[in-house]
């Protein structure tokens, strides 16, 4: 579906005086612009949309490349938005929002990345209006992979946010663009990783799935994997809560190159298993046929998407020209009806892996783990700090009175506030390795920290990053939402990584009494009214 857009109007909703407009590189009376957003609401479009990663340079030949595919995109009139990558891998590139909106004036809808790794939720607000004054409001939010090497050695990883909070902060920006009489907010979407061979992890990824679209995702676009099960587990999945929105499935023209790094883990959320690997390599033994394999791949894929019920493709790869896709959607369009045949073929999965659909597609769930034995010294970790919990940082406790009121008494005296912080410290240092964040929240981590257990401090559930269990950034680590599902489910408590959402660290707090927070209603269990508006129930999740 296509709009129409006068020259002389805004994009966005802003119309500003004629020397601040942008300088379009065609000016005329009318011109046909890519609505994104239409076209996923449109019931009859098979959406596709086409990643691009912007280079290390802000002119030259990375830049025109880019969009030189962008235009060409818009040329071929299939393509509904091209999204930008923001600083992928964590290493520096050209923002998303520079380049998006020298596309974006060519016509080609946007979607941009926008991740919570290099700035802190004053930045990210700051952008996020910038971004709507561009005119340029579809977001792809994302927590982002760890930061990498920039000027003078590796960045420092902020992660202030993570992809939930920074959904509700899209969200309340909304309301106040609406209120402003800018009829469109942002359409924001959420990325999701199927691709889980654990039951830890696939349960923790469908958890804060969960929780994305209790913060206001729109739309859903899916890690890369060769498995058409654990494709179609996603839309089961969400047949199961209830919750219908559009779903793109990614594709990706594979190269030798990019499936070795994909198989080595080098790509987070990305799968590919060793077999498919091998099968790459000998297709690129003779480079051409090698090509053709690789358009032959993701078009099956594609056309296998589109029938399970995909709402259309999100295509990577591509980094030279837009011929490759053309060859691809080309390809599509001819295979199409025969996707039956090649869903058989799309089942390039690790041996033994975790699936909660059954082969002919039905929702088989999570087992009952419910008094699943933990290590000994798990098992009384879990235990002490739950008991402790319970009796001292519950507001149904029958002591929560008088422990309020001592609070007080203590707060108003600088030496017994040194005491108890003090020992606090001890005590939780000993326990957790606690950073003195002073907004405690390691009851909804299976009672772990999620300040020094997680290189993202994750306070909603899973990055899409863990492998086999594994941290992303710290490999030789358990995820600590792995651990985090294990504890829950022996205790029968699995609905504590789904129910609402966890409001970000206040760092106002920082270096201070979580306990003594906690009780004089200070921290993010108490103070988060706004944000709690927004993400307070689990939106139609059901057990299956």
């Amino acid at each position: 579906m296509q709009r129409r857009f006068p020259a002389s109007g805004s994009r966005c909703g802003l119309h500003l005086p004629t020397r601040h407009r942008p300088n379009r590189r065609i000016i005329e009376e009318e011109r046909m612009l890519r609505v994104f957003r239409n076209d996923m609401m449109d019931p009859e479009r098979f959406v596709i949309t086409l990643e691009l990663i912007p280079g290390r340079e802000h002119i030259g030949k990375s830049v025109e490349t880019v969009i030189a595919i962008a235009r060409d995109a818009f040329a071929d009139g299939r393509v509904s938005a091209v999204t930008m990558t923001d600083n992928p891998g964590g290493n520096p590139a050209l923002s998303p929002d520079g380049i998006g909106s020298k596309i974006f004036e060519l016509g080609m809808d946007v979607i941009v990345h926008f991740t919570c790794r290099d700035t802190n939720r004053v930045g990210m607000e700051s952008r996020a209006l910038q971004l709507a004054m561009m005119g340029m409001k579809n977001i792809l939010a994302l927590t982002g992979d760890y930061a990498g090497k920039g000027f003078a050695g590796q960045g420092a990883p902020v992660f202030d946010l993570d992809s939930v909070s920074l959904q509700c902060l899209l969200a309340m920006l909304s309301e106040r663009i609406n209120a402003s009489g800018d009829p469109d907010g942002f359409f924001t979407g959420c990325a999701v990783s199927p691709f889980k061979y654990t039951e830890a992890e696939s349960f923790a990824q469908y958890a804060k799935l969960s929780r994305k679209l209790c913060g206001g995702a729109d739309f859903i676009i899916t890690q890369l994997g060769y498995d058409a099960r654990k494709y179609r587990e996603l839309l089961v999945y969400l047949d199961t809560i209830g919750v219908h929105p559009p779903v793109l499935g990614s594709v990706y023209i594979l190269t030798p190159k990019v499936a070795r790094l994909m198989n080595a883990g080098k790509v987070p959320g990305a799968v590919v298993p060793d077999k498919l690997l091998q099968k790459v390599l000998r297709e690129w033994e003779h480079p051409e046929r090698g090509r053709q394999a690789a358009i032959e791949r993701t078009a099956r894929l594609g056309v296998v998407l589109k029938g399970l019920g995909y709402k259309g493709i999100h295509i990577g790869g591509v980094h030279t020209s837009f011929g490759i896709v053309t060859r691809i959607l080309d390809r599509m369009a001819q295979i199409e009806n025969e996707w039956p045949s090649f869903v058989d073929d799309i089942s390039d999965a690790p041996e033994n892996g975790f699936y909660a659909v059954s082969p002919d597609g039905h929702w088989t769930g999570y087992p009952d783990r419910k008094g699943k034995r933990l290590g000994p010294f798990e098992c009384l970790h879990y235990h002490l700090l739950k008991g402790v919990h319970e009796v001292f940082f519950d507001t149904t406790s029958p002591i929560d009175g008088p422990l309020r009121a001592a609070s007080r008494w203590i707060d108003e005296r600088r030496a017994a506030r040194k005491v108890l912080h003090l020992a606090e410290n001890v005590g939780k240092y000993v326990m957790l390795d606690c950073r003195q964040c002073g907004d405690c929240a390691i009851q909804h981590v299976g009672f772990q920290c999620p300040e020094s257990g997680c290189p993202k401090h994750t306070r909603n559930g899973a990055c899409g990053g863990s492998r086999n269990g594994r941290c992303e950034v710290h490999p030789e680590r358990w995820c600590i939402w792995r651990q985090a599902y294990r504890r829950f489910a022996y205790d029968g408590k699995l609905a504590e990584m789904i129910d609402g959402c966890i409001p970000p660290r206040n760092w106002e707090l920082d270096r201070t009494s979580s306990w003594l927070n906690f009780h004089l209603g200070r921290d993010h269990q108490n103070g988060s009214a706004d944000f709690e508006r927004y993400c307070c129930s689990r939106r139609g999740w059901k057990k299956a």
